[in-house]
């Protein structure tokens, strides 16, 4: 079975790009939305994003934890926030390698913003009955990509209502 390498989906929010660029921009926010990232520790000194900044992402699914090292390949302001994760580790990211990159656009669209998230697999040298069958052990029965769908589902949902929410002035942003 050959490999879905890439998946993405959208959600308009009806705030500004530049808002929803500043919260989806901040590695350590993003756990607030994901169903799996628990956040984030910066690495150095500045925090606003920017090429070449480096993250450690912390990831919990089902019994399981692992963290991950990031860094940052675009920001845009008000337009797309990319990174790619490239080592991985159950308390540190020791065991280095492509892994996937994660990317977000936004575009403005009658006084909202089109929100497009996309998860790309990484692990091109990987044989695709291998990432399937690891795929299915890591997932409960699923490739990474179908299981990344529903992911980036939840996030968009979850990002659109705390960020319309606090429009409302409903809730505070996080």
């Amino acid at each position: 079975m050959t490999r879905t390498m890439s998946v993405s989906d959208s959600t308009v929010v009806s705030v500004a790009p530049s808002v929803v660029y500043a919260q989806v921009s901040d590695p350590t926010a993003m756990g607030r939305w994901s169903p799996e990232n628990r956040g984030a520790k910066v690495l150095g000194e500045r925090r606003e994003a920017y090429v070449g900044m480096v993250f450690e992402g912390r990831n919990r699914r089902g019994r399981m934890n692992w963290t991950t090292r990031c860094t940052v390949t675009a920001a845009d302001p008000g337009e797309r926030f990319a990174f790619r994760v490239h080592a991985i580790g159950a308390r540190r990211p020791r065991l280095p390698g492509a892994i996937a990159t994660w990317e977000y656009r936004f575009e403005e669209v009658d006084g909202a913003t089109l929100v497009t998230e996309t998860w790309t697999d990484d692990r091109r040298g990987w044989p695709d009955f291998l990432a399937n069958a690891f795929d299915r052990a890591a997932t409960r029965g699923h490739t990474f990509a179908d299981f990344q769908r529903g992911n980036i589902r939840t996030t968009l949902q979850r990002l659109k209502a705390a960020l319309e929410a606090q429009r409302d002035g409903d809730a505070p942003l996080p």
